[in-house]
């Protein structure tokens, strides 16, 4: 089998029930997931050498996030998936709200490893938080084309919506537990009024 096919030279493509342009709305929202599943990729094999290294020195682990950041390559996977089928029977979807719980969880885990915050940080720090910061930034972008595409009219699973707007506060939560580990602070906003009230983002 061919890696290419020609079929789409002329600037279409194949969905789940039909073929669209492939600026298609529904294109763009699982193709910036696709995008978002490639960062996550990079951001792993950043902590994984990171890891690496630490463990000659003495340093953090981070099994936990690796772990995590594995699971949510695939469940990013199963979002493309749902947003696949131009009209999907129900019984056909992936993305579930127990994931999505199980993400909240996760974010209180990390939450609760990082020092309460008043203002909005600048996206850096360390290189993993780093890294994390640009898959919250590439998740927020996905969620917006949802959106988009949910504001057509055409078939746009909400699951998948309410997955991605909880999956950009992970790697939030994430990235300032990332810092917090490497005894690196965030550094806030200096002209940013105090958002933060209870320390939680």
């Amino acid at each position: 089998m061919k890696l290419y096919t020609r079929t789409g030279d002329e600037g279409r493509t194949s969905v789940i029930g039909g073929r669209v342009a492939k600026d298609d709305a529904r294109v763009e929202a699982y193709g910036a997931i696709d995008e978002l599943n490639a960062f996550v990729g990079q951001t792993a094999v950043a902590l994984a050498r990171a890891g690496a290294a630490a463990g000659e020195a003495g340093g953090p682990s981070w099994d936990d996030l690796l772990g995590e950041l594995t699971v949510l390559q695939h469940e990013l996977f199963d979002c493309g998936s749902d947003l696949s089928y131009a009209e999907p029977d129900p019984a056909q979807l992936k993305v579930s709200a127990e994931m999505t719980a199980r993400v909240e969880s996760w974010i209180d885990r990390y939450e609760a490893e990082a020092p309460p915050i008043r203002r909005f940080i600048l996206p850096g720090g360390s290189e993993p938080a780093a890294l994390l910061h640009v898959c919250r930034t590439v998740c927020r972008r996905a969620e917006r084309r949802v959106v988009t595409l949910a504001a057509t009219g055409q078939s746009c699973p909400a699951e998948v919506r309410a997955y991605l707007n909880r999956l950009s506060d992970y790697f939030f939560a994430a990235a300032r537990a990332a810092n917090a580990r490497l005894g690196v602070g965030d550094v806030e906003y200096e002209r940013g009024a105090h958002v933060f009230r209870s320390g939680k983002t």
